[in-house]
């Protein structure tokens, strides 16, 4: 029985993937390329299908030759900013992507799936930290289509019985300890591999989105997990979905601590022993000021807990795959 990955090319799905590999699992990974790197595909040495998952009869064909149990699923547009200019791309992409991978599922008789949501779902937080029963009030139009896909989820097991956990993620960073994959993204906006490539000198600046949230240094906070910490939380989602029937099954998944884009700064600098300039720009257009986990639930449902739990280690794994990939997969 074999497990298929969604998205498996790119940055958090590559790392299931390989988690999955390392305890045993047979993966399929299907990916667009859109954002995915086949580079990352290729280092994992797993069979792969390039094609987007709102083709139907290519996914119900994928599923029946591979005899797929499970389905982990990471496809999909990521970026608030873009969200706030481009909706409809967003629900195009992320919304009826997966209408059409649940309908394939359907067909297929594939009646398992652990899906990759969002802290997002959660919006400006009413407290900290922000547990799964936190409203859900989105404040982008990423966070609102990950959050009509869990609910998506909830009626797809009230009418066919389609068991489902939904894992709420917070800020992923870091890279494989040993495999040459990590973070890289076509057109990058994430805090860590941004400060690091200007530790590189790939760019000669960081932007810091606004000084004047509601925090101790006026830059906003978040909680930031390693990513291998979210790819065995994903393989432990799967083993309780084999193992009983759960529904439909939201998780947080953060360290519970949070970080200011200074302090992460600072911390860059500590790592990487390099100068990072950087310049303060506008707030960005649906960032919360604050966002940190409460993962108690996570930690007693799936036996899930964190290896990575302090920042100068997450750091530390990113900064490695930098210094050996300064130009991402292109190298």
């Amino acid at each position: 029985m074999t497990i298929m990955v969604t998205g498996g090319a790119g940055y958090i799905g590559s790392h299931t993937v390989a988690e999955l590999l390392e305890h045993g699992e047979e993966v399929v990974v299907i990916d667009n390329l859109g954002l995915g790197h086949e580079e990352a595909v290729r280092a994992l040495n797993v069979p792969f299908y390039h094609f987007d998952i709102r083709d139907r009869d290519a996914l119900v064909h994928v599923m029946r030759s591979h005899t797929i149990e499970s389905v982990v699923h990471f496809a999909a547009y990521s970026q608030v900013g873009e969200s706030v200019r481009v909706p409809l791309t967003y629900y195009q992409n992320n919304v009826a992507g997966t209408a059409e991978l649940l309908a394939a599922m359907v067909e297929a008789g594939v009646m398992r799936i652990v899906f990759s949501s969002t802290a997002a779902t959660y919006g400006e937080p009413e407290a900290i930290p922000i547990g799964e029963n936190h409203p859900k009030r989105p404040t982008n139009p990423y966070g609102e289509t990950k959050l009509a896909i869990e609910r998506m989820l909830y009626w797809c097991y009230s009418a066919y019985g389609m068991q489902s956990i939904s894992l709420r993620y917070f800020n992923a960073a870091g890279a494989h300890p040993t495999l040459p994959i990590g973070e890289h993204h076509m057109h990058e906006t994430h805090l860590i591999p941004l400060l690091l490539q200007t530790a590189l000198g790939v760019r000669s600046h960081f932007t810091v989105f606004g000084n004047d949230y509601p925090t101790a240094d006026g830059s906003c906070i978040r909680d930031y997990i390693h990513v291998m910490d979210l790819a065995s939380a994903h393989r432990l989602a799967l083993k309780r979905l084999r193992h009983r029937v759960v529904g439909a099954e939201a998780f947080n998944l953060g360290i519970g601590t949070g970080y200011s884009v200074f302090d992460v700064i600072h911390a860059a600098r500590a790592v990487t022993k390099r100068e990072i300039h950087y310049l303060v720009g506008e707030r960005r257009s649906g960032d919360p000021a604050v966002l940190v986990a409460s993962s108690d639930l996570a930690k007693v449902a799936l036996k899930w807990e964190p290896k990575y739990q302090d920042l100068a280690s997450i750091i530390e794994s990113a900064w490695n795959w930098h210094l050996h990939h300064p130009d991402g997969f292109r190298d």
